[in-house]
């Protein structure tokens, strides 16, 4: 099961990689609203993930529930040491939570630029602390798979 968490981890993790790149755009703008060429810019990436990919986006949501479903059934076999399946499952379960109840409805809503500048900024702004606690997460996972697997 060790293998199948570690890939699962390492997909989630790569996919938060890809939303990072255009969410750290709006460091640059942590005391003002974040420019029109980076809401735009990070709005239509998170348009076409989140609606436009349909039914692609939805290998995301199946590769969270294959995460989860392994780490449960490694926890349940003793495939690995309890504490590391617990770790697993509370870290993986807290980011994908987070995602499913916070960050994909913010980001779908930037993806419709329906907000004002302000509110665009403050949606971007929070996708990205979102994403920066998702892939903090993931990563912890990620290395505690690793090293059960040597």
């Amino acid at each position: 099961m060790t293998a199948f968490v570690t890939a699962g981890a390492g997909f989630l993790l790569a996919v938060l990689w890809f939303d990072l790149m255009f969410d750290v755009q709006a460091l640059r703008h942590r005391d003002r609203d974040v420019a029109e060429d980076v809401l735009a810019s990070t709005a239509g990436y998170y348009r076409r993930v989140t609606t436009a990919a349909r039914p692609m986006n939805r290998l995301v949501a199946l590769v969270m529930l294959g995460t989860i479903v392994a780490i449960v059934v490694q926890l349940v076999q003793g495939d690995a040491p309890r504490w590391a399946a617990v770790v697993s499952l509370v870290l993986t379960a807290a980011a994908i939570s987070l995602a499913a109840v916070h960050t994909v409805p913010s980001a779908m809503r930037l993806g419709t630029r329906s907000d004002t500048v302000a509110g665009q900024s403050r949606l971007a702004r929070s996708i990205l602390r979102d994403h920066l606690l998702c892939v903090t997460a993931v990563a912890i996972v990620l290395v505690v798979q690793l090293g059960l697997a040597r």
